[in-house]
């Protein structure tokens, strides 16, 4: 006999590779083609120790020796076909002068390392007594087998495995993003909705960041939202430090006279009252001050009596203009007030406006979303009689003007405990004066 091996693997091909027919006792090597999937193990173009060239790289890369095919079979694997030593499919199955096959690199590694016998009869065997036998070879890559992805159905020959692999939406690939093994036909919708680890970006100051740390800027926005914790007016992250500072109405802050010995804290907008009522006791505060030297030295130098004149002219223009700040202040609250009572009665209109607009385009079709229905049938179960109006809407422009009215029965009710019941009422309406009846 005769034997022509290819050296060489192609990197681009199919499953087979040196196949070799048995044409009048003479084997001849008749093609070599080779699999790009040898990372998944199901398949292999070659298990033997024959180097392999990289188109790309040109480099020379060990093939990794492979056991034999663990895939699922249907029907079941015939045990000819089957590997003795990793008992399962035979991957380029081999012959050995006693009869018995095995996998090319199952065999090889056997003889390699427990020595030069066949482990089914221990028979003396050597590397140059195994054939190919490329007849069980095209028999087992005819064999029917189920696709490995958990959820597929399809069945497909063992040489087609490769590329229905390829293609199959339920292979499982790493998410580009946080690298989770995720369907390729999921990968678009879990990019997109599902990776913590998504871009996504802050509403207040366009931000972008991965979806997995949106608590963290939320916490560290500067341009986020949030409440002073002394008046609840509604700010910028960035602003609260400056209106705690010197705007709060009802931030804690010392006396003026803090200095002096006043140990009083109040809310900002109380400072001008306490300032009123407790003029005298900051005065003696302030004498006390003064004449502390005096009476600790018996005197008073008159230098040191012109600073003490000086701190307190200072102190009497501090509180001269906080007056006048205090008296402007109060009357532009006055004025803001007026402006925002004006500004609510108008947002009022308009929103009754775009309500009626919204009625009238409705053309008789009216849906009506509940809002918190689980908390209304709580209710109900408790015993309170429960009602819901719906806004108006119009039957057609122009119509008759209409709402509807729910009503969820106590429990205590017979007969109506388990039902909802819904009324139809006539509004008065801008078309009234157009329509008959009811409204003639």
């Amino acid at each position: 006999m005769k034997f022509k091996m290819a050296s060489f693997e192609n990197s681009k091909g199919s499953l087979e590779e040196d196949s070799m027919e048995a044409v009048g006792g003479e084997l001849t090597n008749v093609g070599k083609r080779t699999s790009p999937m040898l990372e998944k193990g199901l398949l292999s173009p070659s298990e033997g120790s024959a180097p392999s060239i990289s188109n790309s790289t040109g480099s020379l890369q060990a093939a990794a020796p492979l056991q034999g095919y663990d895939v699922e079979f249907d029907p079941p694997l015939e045990s000819k076909y089957e590997c003795p030593i990793c008992l399962m499919a035979l991957r380029n199955a081999i012959q050995t002068r006693c009869g018995h096959r095995f996998c090319k690199s199952c065999i090889e590694k056997s003889i390699r390392d427990t020595g030069q016998r066949c482990p089914v009869d221990n028979e003396m065997l050597s590397e140059d007594q195994l054939f190919p036998d490329n007849f069980a070879k095209r028999e087992i890559l005819s064999l029917t087998v189920r696709c490995p992805n958990s959820g597929c159905a399809d069945k497909m020959e063992l040489r087609r495995l490769e590329i229905h692999l390829a293609n199959c939406q339920f292979a499982t690939v790493p998410c580009p993003q946080c690298q989770q093994p995720v369907r390729k036909s999921g990968v678009e919708t879990h990019t997109a909705l599902e990776c913590p680890r998504r871009p996504t970006s802050c509403p207040d100051c366009v931000t972008f960041f991965a979806y997995e740390e949106r608590e963290l800027h939320e916490q560290q926005c500067p341009f986020a939202n949030v409440k002073c914790q002394y008046c609840e007016m509604d700010l910028i992250r960035d602003q609260l430090e400056s209106h705690c500072d010197t705007d709060c109405p009802k931030a804690p802050i010392a006396c003026n006279f803090s200095i002096f010995g006043c140990k009083e804290m109040m809310q900002r907008h109380n400072l001008a009252q306490h300032m009123q009522e407790f003029t005298q006791m900051h005065m003696r505060f302030m004498a006390d001050s003064c004449g502390g030297p005096r009476a600790a030295g018996g005197g008073c130098s008159p230098s040191g009596s012109s600073q003490e004149m000086q701190r307190i002219r200072e102190m009497d223009g501090r509180l001269v203009k906080q007056d006048h700040q205090l008296r402007e202040l109060i009357i532009l609250k006055e004025t803001q007030a007026g402006q925002l009572l004006e500004l609510r009665r108008r947002v009022s209109q308009l929103e009754d406006s775009v309500r009626e607009l919204e009625a009238q385009q409705c053309g008789g079709v009216f849906v009506w979303r509940l809002r918190g229905f689980s908390a209304l049938l709580r209710n109900q179960e408790a015993g309170q009689a429960v009602v819901e109006h719906s806004p108006g809407f119009y039957t057609g422009r122009p119509g008759y003007k209409l709402c509807l009215r729910l009503h969820l029965q106590t429990p205590t009710v017979p007969r109506c405990s388990n039902y909802i019941s819904l009324f139809v009422h006539t509004m008065q309406g801008a078309f009234d004066a157009q329509l008959s009846w009811p409204f003639q």
